[in-house]
């Protein structure tokens, strides 16, 4: 069932049932009533991620906290993808846009990877979080992708299911049409791993080329920003092998 988009989104923490009273935190009460300036009675969709989406209603409520009354549920919860995103911290700003387009772009599970062209180590999980929670408001999504703490790129290898395929960005990579070697995966648990501004290094790029459950695709003859790549190389694996 496909979201209503003529209605605002918000994503709320508490249980959702019919009948429920939902007061809202000070940003999403300012939002409601002061930038939106929806009045009592004024109609919206919550979700929080595992009980479905709701039509719920401002109540009557303080001009700093806004009430929201659970209406009728409008669509049931939806699985999370069983998709697992992988990348290297850039930029905040573009950090940002990573995370939001690989949630629109199906992303069930978000990791950070730190390599050693990694130059973004330190990360907030709540922002990334954040991000996560604008992009599913934004674009209809139930199911919350899980957000990871980051690791290191040889403990990401050494603790991998190898029954999940984990597909790579390689500038290096033979010809310019990664659909050739995406055609040959045959999993249906699906991973894609996306180096940082700088690249891999020679020694992660043998690496992984050393394991049987990678598979490396180039993306073209242009040089992409690694937000760019991210989703390019999302859109091409959804379209082939994915659930598009």
């Amino acid at each position: 069932m496909r979201a209503n988009y003529k209605l605002q989104r918000l994503f709320v923490p508490d249980a959702l049932i019919a009948g429920a009273r939902l007061v809202l935190e000070a940003q999403q009460s300012h939002y409601l009533l002061h930038v939106l300036r929806y009045e009592s009675g004024a109609e919206l969709l919550v979700f929080n991620g595992h009980d479905g989406e709701w039509l719920a209603r401002l109540g009557e409520g303080k001009k700093k906290a806004a009430a929201l009354d659970v209406v009728e549920q409008t669509r049931p919860q939806e699985p999370t993808p069983d998709f697992l995103y992988c990348f290297s911290p850039i930029k905040v700003g573009r950090l940002d846009y990573l995370v939001q387009k690989a949630v629109e772009m199906g992303a069930g599970t978000l990791q950070p990877v730190l390599t050693q062209h990694t130059q973004m180590t330190r990360l907030s999980v709540d922002r990334l979080q954040a991000n996560a929670i604008e992009a599913a408001e934004q674009c209809g999504i139930l199911a919350l992708p899980k957000v990871r703490e980051a690791v290191k790129f040889d403990r990401l290898l050494d603790g991998w299911d190898k029954d999940r395929r984990l597909i790579f960005c390689d500038e290096d990579a033979a010809g310019n049409n990664p659909l050739s070697s995406l055609k040959t995966v045959e999993e249906r648990k699906l991973a894609l791993l996306v180096g940082p501004e700088g690249g891999f290094s020679d020694a992660e790029r043998r690496q992984l080329r050393s394991l049987p459950f990678v598979t490396a695709i180039p993306l073209g003859p242009r040089i992409l920003r690694a937000d760019t790549a991210a989703v390019a190389a999302l859109a091409v694996i959804q379209a082939t092998v994915g659930d598009w």
